[in-house]
């Protein structure tokens, strides 16, 4: 996993791998949102789905414990063991979105994601046990939740997409 200098670069990595990812769907017909091929993990709706979910959930649980409620993760009614249901829980959620409305909402959510990092010091981003929520065996500090939510599958997302498009011509 790649270690940042400081926020800035979190956040500017963050910009310039959603920014790629983000425009290989620009030419995906909309008619084609829900095609599968068997050699790509998701249709590309899903792969929008997946990460409105993921963001969603992250901001989501900075406003439950900013507001001192208790943190389920992933997510309420979902165990780690179940991210498959959560999943599809995502596409549910987000996959009756045309594919332009799911790009906007996902440039809306990333804008969100690094605005708050923005607000947060480097001790927070950085160290372990700073959120309750990022407090699991792992350990983790809170830009590790947020590189394997955002550059992570931005990167690897981008090449499965590619896939995809070049399967469907």
């Amino acid at each position: 996993m790649k270690t940042y200098q400081d926020k800035a670069e979190l956040i500017q990595t963050i910009q310039n791998k959603y920014q790629k990812y983000i425009a290989e769907f620009a030419e995906i017909p909309e008619a084609m949102k829900d095609i599968h091929y068997e050699t790509v993990e998701r249709s590309p709706s899903e792969n929008l789905s997946y990460q409105l979910g993921w963001l969603n959930l992250l901001l989501e649980w900075e406003a439950m414990e900013q507001k001192g409620i208790e943190v389920i993760t992933p997510a309420i009614g979902y165990k780690w063991n179940q991210l498959g249901k959560l999943y599809l829980n995502f596409y549910q959620k987000y996959g009756s979105l045309t594919l332009d409305e799911q790009c906007q909402q996902l440039t809306l959510t990333v804008n969100q994601l690094c605005d708050w990092l923005n607000t947060l010091s480097e001790e927070t981003i950085f160290e372990p046990q700073q959120r309750k929520w990022a407090t699991t065996q792992a350990q983790w500090p809170i830009y590790k939740w947020v590189h394997i939510n955002t550059v992570a599958p931005f990167t690897n997302f981008r090449t499965k997409i590619r896939r995809w498009k070049k399967l469907s011509h």
